[in-house]
């Protein structure tokens, strides 16, 4: 896994970052919040463990933070403040697991396989671009509040579009993967169902996430970005 460790007290910070590469992770050090915050936000990670008592800005803002952007990193907190009210506010915020100081290397290195595992069965069951979620298990899609039902084909074509997400997909390289067949050119089947998708996913919300580009093809687009 790949980490990013927001810790001040440098000893602590560099017995936890030795204890992760000696376990095969890889380890970003940072030692104050707004710069622990940027380098969330600019970089990607596996997993944040965050202190809650830090320079610049704390823990729990940091949290916040994340939770507006919104990022999608899991956060794990490491922190001496072990009353139950701060755990249960951490968690709140968004944290997926509260870990108190001192704790040993062998609890920590645990809960990261335990979160592991459960990043491996989250990823295994949905599928995310943005604010649109697709549901293995209940064969739909969710935007922001929205469940969405699918056709069988729809929610092919939803898949394949967001398994390219930001890429272009030709209406030959969709309909050879989403029907299996050699595309004749003068069909519209394309075109109708992505129409059908765009009333499904874009309709109601403030940008459209299916993007036509004339005369060369489609994409879902990740984010308001042009």
């Amino acid at each position: 896994m790949r980490i990013l460790l927001i810790e001040d007290e440098k000893a602590l910070s560099n017995f936890i970052k030795q204890g992760l590469e000696a376990a095969g992770h890889v380890c970003v050090q940072m030692f104050n919040g707004a710069q622990g915050l940027l380098k969330a936000l600019q970089e990607d990670y596996d997993v944040i463990l965050l202190d809650l008592m830090l320079p610049q800005m704390s823990g729990m803002d940091i949290l916040k933070q994340l939770r507006e952007y919104p990022s999608k990193t899991p956060v794990v907190v490491i922190s001496a403040l072990d009353h139950s009210d701060q755990v249960v506010k951490a968690l709140d915020e968004g944290a997926m697991d509260y870990l108190r100081k001192p704790f040993a290397m062998e609890e920590l290195l645990a809960r990261l396989r335990a979160l592991q595992r459960r990043i491996d069965h989250d990823q295994a069951s949905h599928l995310q671009v943005g604010d649109l979620t697709l549901d293995y298990q209940r064969y739909c899609a969710y935007r922001g509040n929205k469940t969405i039902a699918l056709t069988r084909k729809e929610f092919a074509l939803l898949e394949l579009l967001m398994r390219n997400a930001d890429r272009v997909l030709t209406k030959t390289f969709i309909a050879e993967k989403v029907w299996e067949v050699d595309f004749d050119m003068s069909s519209n089947i394309v075109e109708a169902y992505i129409y059908q998708l765009r009333k499904k996913i874009d309709k109601g919300f403030d940008y459209p996430m299916i993007e036509t580009l004339v005369g060369i093809g489609y994409r879902l687009r990740s984010s308001t970005d042009p």
